[in-house]
């Protein structure tokens, strides 16, 4: 449980279940394990009562590259408390192999990779450069679902 500790000591906790309203269908799961590969479905940032967080809107015009790099950040949270929901332990990732992140983003706003940054930040500072080191796209979208700021997505390799 290394992972969880180095959380730990950076002040980190990692976020309960996304709690969406009655009428939300999500019918995926947000983790599935294939052989030795878990493939992440896209998450948007989660606050610590497991409801999106704040703020939302367009990057570029609602929101500040900041203030993005931060939901960047929480989404990364919310990826790695699925991720240790569906496998136990985090320490089972022994590769971060694709980082997919999409931006909700103000025509214009073509900062895109610094929001990314967020989340790959994250997982090489927890990691480390041989684990953490991924490939990665960051890319613009006219909208997202809920209005969130950012959504990622990616798949780990993992041990048995």
């Amino acid at each position: 449980m290394q992972i969880e500790a180095h959380l730990a000591t950076l002040g980190l906790t990692l976020p309960p279940p996304l709690v969406v309203s009655a009428h939300v269908r999500l019918p995926f799961a947000f983790v599935r394990v294939a052989g030795n590969r878990a493939y992440i479905s896209g998450h948007g940032p989660v606050g610590a009562d497991g409801r999106v967080a704040r703020p939302l809107g367009k990057v570029g015009v609602d929101l500040t590259i900041e203030q993005a790099h931060a939901a960047a950040r929480l989404t990364t949270l919310a990826i790695l408390g699925s991720l240790q929901r569906t496998l136990g332990d985090l320490d089972r990732i022994t590769s971060w192999l694709r980082i997919f992140g999409m931006v909700n983003a103000a025509p214009g706003f073509t900062d895109l990779p610094t929001v990314i940054n967020g989340c790959s930040d994250l997982i090489l500072e927890l990691y480390g450069p041989e684990r953490g080191a991924h490939a990665r796209s960051a890319v613009g979208l006219a909208e997202l679902p809920f209005n969130i700021p950012v959504e990622i997505e990616g798949e780990v390799e993992i041990a048995p």
